[in-house]
């Protein structure tokens, strides 16, 4: 493998590996190949990635991107609303892992349809994406509204408002990667926010409104507020760099998997995924069982979301400093020991909360830095079908994560097992993020990458 003199790689450096070309940048060091195959390689010139980082331009698509956040994860983070409102409610003749399976295939189509949208967004660009995922996830809400039977709310909730879903929140994170470089970090951690802010506004409106209105008009008013944020992300969202369609080449699929540091960040997030969304999932549902205050547990959502706020911008400014990989390792590796030393033992309401906002805060990396961590080790015209790879990953775990943890409660009876799953998974999956930095910087432990 090429050593790497200069360890912060921009979004092209990639090539460089492959024998192609990069344009000369003026702060890389040319890396070192031990292949004959890469010395002989054809010189291909790639148009260079001058991003601005900056202007009008860049700024409306972060605004336009921070609404598809709101709209896509922070609607996904509100999922330990709806597990704990239709196992009360109008699903409780059916068990914990049963109901599991309504947020869990809203987790499976964001991720399985990646690689799909990414191709498509390689091709046209973002608008046609935007729009179509306006009308699947806003009309999947509106007919969730009037659903009451488990196969209605799976088909509405489940399927088409999260193909809804998988179709508004990719284009924007490609959108940004042609208009910062230097900033990208820090562009991301913005974007990341709009996630949090969701995940904190739609529990407590979800909450108020199905106790105010009941649940129809709850979901109705989520869903107008959906699309109005959609109509600015449709109007906002550009990309600097025009689609390039071209037919997919066997290689082309092929490449990412023959690469070692990408099979590690697709293992680690392959893991990860399984491990993370647990808790989102089932705090307040544990949290209830336990005796906390309905008045109360309501909130826990939001605090978690509250304290994933602060964590994303935080992480994105950080990752800016000391490297996105740096970043990602030391947090996600910060949510695993969590969950297992403070989750596990804590009692009460206090601990309960208390984990919550630090859970949140650690683990704001994973939505925040996810896209840009493709980006560091990929070339810059494969970073909308190698997002798609990374995101179809994690639609297996994230599919059978909640079904599975909901098994263990309902096997055991006890919500220790549920919490080991989570928190040896999540260390997992951060240990073959940590492989991916090593295969490209070495045991450089304190390079920037």
């Amino acid at each position: 493998m090429a050593q790497y003199n200069h360890i912060e790689l921009d979004s092209n450096s990639i090539e460089g590996q492959r024998g192609l070309s990069p344009p000369d940048t003026g702060n890389e060091t040319p890396g070192d190949t031990n292949s004959d195959a890469e010395k002989s390689a054809p010189v291909v010139n790639w148009p260079a990635n001058n991003a601005p980082d900056g202007g009008r331009d860049a700024w409306l698509c972060v605004l336009g991107t921070w609404c598809t956040s709101i709209c896509a994860f922070g609607w996904l983070n509100s999922v330990g609303v709806f597990q704990q409102y239709y196992e009360a409610g109008p699903l409780r003749q059916y068990s914990s892992s049963t109901i599991a399976w309504i947020p869990s295939l809203q987790i499976f189509f964001m991720m399985a349809m990646g690689p799909i949208v990414g191709k498509v967004f390689d091709k046209y660009g973002p608008r046609y994406l935007l729009s179509g995922g306006l009308f699947l996830h806003v009309f999947g809400l509106m007919m969730a509204s009037i659903s009451h039977k488990y196969y209605q709310i799976m088909l509405s909730q489940g399927v088409c408002s999260a193909i809804g879903v998988a179709a508004i929140f990719q284009p924007g994170y490609n959108c940004i990667n042609g208009w910062f470089n230097r900033k990208r970090g820090l562009a991301f951690g913005i974007v990341s926010t709009g996630s949090s802010l969701g995940g904190i506004i739609f529990p407590i409106m979800l909450n108020r409104l199905i106790r105010s209105v009941g649940y129809g008009w709850a979901m109705r008013t989520c869903a107008f507020m959906i699309l109005l944020l959609l109509i600015i992300a449709v109007l906002t969202i550009r990309c600097r760099l025009p689609p390039h369609p071209h037919p997919i080449t066997r290689s082309e699929m092929a490449q990412p998997f023959q690469e070692p540091e990408f099979r590690f960040l697709m293992a680690g997030m392959f893991f990860l995924t399984f491990g993370i969304y647990v808790p989102i999932d089932y705090l307040s549902v544990e949290a209830y069982a336990h005796g906390m205050d309905p008045s109360l547990a309501q909130y826990l959502v939001s605090i978690l979301n509250a304290g994933s706020l602060f964590g994303r911008l935080f992480s994105g400014y950080l990752s800016d400093r000391i490297g996105k990989y740096n970043t990602f390792v030391t947090a996600c590796a910060t949510t695993g020991i969590l969950i297992l030393a403070f989750w596990i033992p804590g009692h009460g309401n206090a601990a309960t909360i208390v984990f919550g906002a630090l859970f949140g805060f650690t683990s704001g990396a994973y939505v925040s830095l996810i896209a840009a961590l493709v980006v560091q080790i990929s070339p810059l015209k494969e970073i909308g079908f190698r997002t798609g790879i990374v995101f179809f990953i994690g639609a297996a775990p994230g599919l059978v994560t909640n079904p599975i943890a909901g098994a263990i409660i309902d096997k055991t009876g006890s919500w220790a097992g549920l919490k080991v799953f989570a928190g040896v998974l999540c260390l997992v999956g951060t240990a073959f993020i940590f492989c991916t930095r090593i295969a490209r910087t070495g045991w450089k432990l304190l390079a920037v990458f």
